[in-house]
């Protein structure tokens, strides 16, 4: 759910300078106050000065002080809501299978396995603003998190949200990932598909090589990323955790990476794999060979996560600033009967 929020805060501490407007507004009339008294009592020069109106010149400050406050809530740029606007972009179409087994909160690879992962696809997605991206999570079993979109904000912000009890049953289907990643394409000819899988292929369970052989027949490139180590480490019940996962003597369970059948997959994709370890190695070797394919015009909606509403202000601002502008110091013939502007 989105909330009001202000885009550049830093300008609201400029609402610390109306209190020194308005402690010199009065300090000048104080002044002039005693500037008149040399000519007479005030009631005298009122009456000398018949056209004079204080409450005008007292009206004119506050109704450019307030001017001057949603000036500066422009400046902070006041957003709300979400903005719908029609997009093109020249890319292919990109499918995320990420693993989200509970042996993904490893911490062979730091912050841990499934965090590692998040960051490699975030810039993926930042970096290839082009494409349509849909994502999909697998452990035990495989579904369809985002379906395809050209929307690069919403695909990072469904990313965040990938957890292990996202699927709470255990093991890796990279099978199933792959057919259910295969259902969000298009199907446009003209288009160049790819899948990126993420995954330890730790409990590898079902037909992977085989899912991966169709999508190659069919034109769609499986790219692999294996992530953790081959010598592995223990798996924490939950994220941050002290206490390990146990089997049922009570020894720690140690999960490895399972590079080969990694290799293997990809091999039958006829895609990339790349080992994500803490250098950015895999990232570069995947965005080189996404870049191999052929990108085509595409167009879409895209929603952006606030919409600008400062001009909503600056109407205000304009309508005080013509109001502040039509009052004027003397009183005319106008106004005269209107007691407000005495």
């Amino acid at each position: 759910m989105n909330v009001f929020r202000f885009a550049n805060p830093e300008f609201l501490y400029l609402f610390f300078t109306i209190p020194v407007l308005i402690i010199g507004f009065i300090l000048l009339n104080i002044r002039k106050r005693k500037s008149v008294e040399k000519l007479g009592t005030l009631a005298l020069v009122k009456r000398m000065m018949p056209e004079l109106s204080l409450k005008r010149s007292y009206l004119k400050f506050w109704i450019t002080l307030v001017a001057i406050g949603f000036a500066i809530i422009i400046l902070a740029r006041p957003q709300f809501g979400t903005k719908v606007e029609k997009i093109d972009k020249k890319g292919i179409e990109l499918v995320i299978a990420i693993d989200v087994s509970n042996s993904m909160l490893a911490e062979d690879i730091k912050p841990n396995r499934l965090a590692k992962a998040k960051q490699i696809l975030t810039r993926i997605i930042d970096e290839r603003r082009g494409d349509k991206v849909a994502i999909v999570v697998f452990a035990g079993e495989a579904f369809i998190q985002l379906p395809l979109t050209p929307d690069n904000q919403s695909a990072k912000l469904f990313l965040e949200t990938i957890d292990p009890s996202l699927v709470p049953v255990q093991g890796t289907v990279i099978g199933s990932a792959i057919d259910i990643s295969m259902s969000c394409f298009s199907n446009d000819p003209d288009i160049d598909c790819a899948i990126v899988l993420i995954t330890d292929g730790e409990s590898h369970e079902g037909n992977a090589e085989q899912a991966a052989a169709n999508a190659a027949e069919k034109g769609v490139h499986v790219n692999v990323v294996g992530i953790g180590t081959t010598e592995g480490t223990v798996v924490p019940l939950v994220e941050g955790s002290s206490q390990v996962k146990r089997d049922t003597q009570g020894q720690p369970v140690v999960s490895r990476l399972n590079e080969e059948m990694c290799r293997q997959i990809a091999k039958a994709g006829k895609g990339l794999y790349a080992h994500a370890d803490n250098s950015n190695s895999a990232l570069r070797s995947l965005q080189a060979e996404l870049e191999k394919l052929q990108q085509k015009e595409m167009d879409g909606i895209a929603y952006s996560e606030y919409d600008e509403k400062f001009y909503i202000f600056a109407w205000i601002v304009f309508a005080l600033l013509l109001l502040e502008v039509c009052i004027f110091d003397k009183k005319n013939r106008i106004f005269r009967n209107i007691r407000l502007f005495k």
